[in-house]
C-alpha cells in the first residue's frame, strides 16, 4: 500500500506549492465552518477554483467543516454543507457528532473524515464512527504506535490517517482550552490566537523554591514524588496580572509543547500500524513550508514503498523550515534523538532560511524576479530549488523593485531579481544558509 501524502492548504498558493512538490492531496478550510477561521484566506469562489485544479492533476482535496457549533450556526452550517456539497470535494473532514449527522443525511454522496478534534482514542470509538457512516478515521495525537496497530486490527475496514509533521497543540487533538482562558477566543470556533506561543514569565511563591529543592532531593535519593504546596503560574509578559496556574506530577511539569512533531523517520512503522494517509500540519504556514514539507515526505514516502533505507538528508529541507526543534510526539516514549523543548517558545530557521518566492523569469532581460521574503546580499550564494531539481548560484547581481542594481535586499521590500540563465518554474524557492552570525544567535 502507497501511503497518501496529505499537505495543508491556506489558500490557492499555497495549495499549487503542495502539489507541485508532491503531495497527493489537500485539506483546506470552509469559511466560518473551519478552526483557522482567521487565517484561512479561502472564499467560496477560491475554493471551487482550488477543487477544480486539484481534480485536473487528478489529486485530491478535503474540505474542513470541523468547529464544534453552538445553535446560533447550525441553521448555517447546513446550508452551507448543501452548497459545498455541488463543488464535489473528496471529502469533508468534521468532527461536532450532530453536524456530522446532518450531513451523512443531507449530502451522503461526500465521504466523511472524522476530525482529529473528535479525539478518536480507541477501537470501539473508531467503530462506532463506522458503522455511522465515516469513512475515514483521522487519528488522535496522542496514540502511541501500538495503540494506532490495535485500532487497525480491531477496525481492518475504515480508512486511518494520523498527522506526521507540525505544531501539536497543547490539548487533547487540538481542543484547547487556553486561548479561550488568556484571550477569550475560542479555539473550537475557529479563533485561535496561538497563545500557547506568547512570551511568557514563571512566577512562584517565595517558599516553592526550598520546596522544589527539597523535592529534587528526595527524587534523587529514590524517595516516592510528592507535590510541593506551592503556587507556580506562567504571565504573559504584555498581560500582566493574568496569570494561569500551574499544575505538575511526578514526571515533571509540562505546560506548553514547544516541539513540533517530526515523525519522517516513523514512517515505515506508522505505515505498517495501518495508517494510509500521512498528514502535515500547517495551514497557517507559509507556501514555502507547504512545499519543502511535501518535498520532505514525498521523498520519505518514495522510499519507503520502493524498499530503500530512510535518507538522512531528508532531514536538511525539514530543519530549514522555521520550527521549535523536533519531536516524534507520542508516537514513541521514547524518541531516537528528539526530546522535549523547555528552553525555547518560538520557531527559528535551523540551518537555512527562504529569501524569496517565484514570480517571472525576463528572458529579454535575463533576470528572476521574485518576492523578497528575507535578507540578501551580493556576498552570498543561494539554492534556487524546483520540483525539477536545485541548483546553487553566486549572487552577482541584485535588482530592487524598480530595476535598480543594490547590494542587499530587505524582507518585505516587494520584489527583487537577480540573473538567471533559465526559468526554474512559477513554483521555484530562493533559499540562503545561515550565516555565522544567525547561527550563532540559536546557540544563545
Amino acid at each position: 500500500m502507497k501511503p497518501e501524502l496529505l499537505s495543508p492548504a491556506g489558500n490557492f498558493e499555497k495549495l499549487k506549492y503542495a502539489f507541485a512538490y508532491g503531495a497527493d492531496a489537500v485539506y483546506a478550510g470552509v469559511p466560518r465552518f473551519s478552526l483557522r477561521t482567521r487565517e484561512n484566506e479561502f472564499r467560496e469562489e477560491t475554493l471551487k477554483e482550488g477543487i477544480r485544479y486539484a481534480h485536473e492533476l487528478e489529486k485530491k482535496i478535503f474540505l474542513t467543516l470541523n468547529i464544534y457549533a453552538h445553535n446560533t450556526k447550525v441553521d448555517g452550517f447546513i446550508r452551507e454543507l448543501e452548497k459545498v456539497a455541488e463543488w464535489k470535494p473528496d471529502g469533508l473532514i468534521m468532527a461536532d457528532p450532530g453536524l456530522i449527522h446532518q450531513a451523512i443525511k443531507r449530502v451522503p454522496q461526500i465521504p466523511i473524515h472524522l476530525s482529529t478534534q473528535a479525539n478518536a482514542t480507541n477501537w470501539t470509538t473508531v467503530e462506532f464512527w463506522k458503522d455511522l457512516g465515516v469513512e475515514r478515521i483521522i487519528l488522535s495525537r496522542e496514540l502511541r504506535l501500538k495503540e494506532v496497530a490495535e485500532i487497525h486490527k480491531r477496525v481492518p475496514d475504515i480508512e486511518l490517517e494520523s498527522f506526521v509533521h507540525g505544531a501539536i497543540c497543547i490539548a487533547y487533538s487540538g481542543r484547547c482550552l487556553i486561548t479561550n482562558y488568556m484571550n477569550h477566543r475560542d479555539a473550537n470556533q475557529g479563533t485561535c490566537t496561538n497563545s500557547c506561543r506568547w512570551n511568557y514569565e514563571l512566577g512562584e511563591e517565595p517558599s516553592s523554591l526550598l520546596e522544589m529543592e527539597s523535592l529534587q532531593k528526595s527524587l534523587t535519593d529514590g524517595q516516592i514524588y510528592q507535590r510541593p504546596d506551592g503556587n507556580y503560574f506562567v504571565e504573559e509578559k504584555k498581560r500582566k496580572g493574568e496569570k494561569y496556574p500551574i499544575e505538575e506530577d511526578e514526571s515533571g511539569t509540562y505546560l506548553f509543547n514547544a516541539k513540533d512533531l517530526c515523525a519522517v523517520e516513523l514512517l515505515g512503522e506508522i505505515r505498517d500500524a495501518g495508517v494510509c494517509s500521512f498528514k502535515i500540519e500547517g495551514r497557517t504556514k507559509s507556501e514555502y513550508y507547504a512545499a519543502m514539507s511535501a518535498r520532505s515526505y514525498r521523498k520519505a514516502i518514495d522510499d519507503l514503498v520502493a524498499g530503500n533505507p530512510f535518507d538522512p538528508d531528508v532531514m536538511k529541507d525539514l530543519f530549514a523550515l522555521s520550527n521549535r526543534g523536533y519531536t516524534t510526539g507520542f508516537y514513541t516514549r521514547n524518541p531516537k534523538e528528539f526530546g522535549e523543548n523547555i528552553e525555547e517558545n518560538r520557531s527559528r530557521e535551523r540551518f537555512k532560511k527562504p529569501v524569496g518566492m517565484y514570480c517571472k523569469w525576463d528572458e529579454e532581460t535575463g533576470l528572476l524576479w521574485f518576492d523578497i521574503k528575507n535578507r540578501i546580499d551580493t556576498s552570498e550564494a543561494i539554492e534556487i530549488l524546483s520540483p525539477d531539481g536545485d541548483q546553487i548560484v553566486s549572487v552577482s547581481e541584485l535588482r530592487n523593485n524598480k530595476g535598480k542594481k543594490v547590494d542587499v535586499l530587505h524582507g518585505g521590500a516587494g520584489r527583487g531579481a537577480i540573473p538567471f540563465k533559465k526559468d526554474p518554474g512559477e513554483f521555484a524557492v530562493l533559499r540562503r544558509k545561515l550565516n555565522e552570525q544567525e547561527q550563532a544567535q540559536l546557540d544563545v
